[in-house]
């Protein structure tokens, strides 16, 4: 049974940051009722659970890794827009910080999962 995995401090101050600056400039991430609407998981509920530490379920941190594959390639308008919602959205998923502890928390699942194999 998955009973999830809290995020570090450095993935909970990112996803803060995400929110703060979402407030304050009005752009980036989904709310849970666009992301439902277009059929994919709320950058705020996510930054909101981030930065709340809630344990995080492996699902969800597939979810994460899938993520920051897909906006990786805007990863070069953070510098050339450092409030633009790239940066926001990225932020919002518990930033470079985000990136590292999703992709070793499910590379490390699927290891686990080998082992039993």
């Amino acid at each position: 049974m998955d009973d999830g995995h809290r995020p570090p401090q450095d993935v909970r101050r990112a996803a803060a940051r995400g929110l703060e600056l979402r407030r304050l400039h009005g752009r980036g991430g989904l709310t849970a009722r666009e992301g439902g609407k277009a059929g994919i998981g709320s950058g705020v509920q996510r930054a909101v659970n981030l930065s709340n530490g809630k344990r995080i379920p492996l699902a969800t941190l597939k979810r994460m890794v899938s993520f920051f594959a897909r906006h990786s390639a805007y990863k070069h308008k953070h510098r050339e827009e450092p409030t633009g919602p790239a940066r926001i959205s990225w932020l919002l998923w518990g930033g470079d910080a985000g990136r590292r502890w999703a992709e070793s928390k499910v590379r490390a699942a699927e290891r686990a999962e080998k082992r039993k194999d």
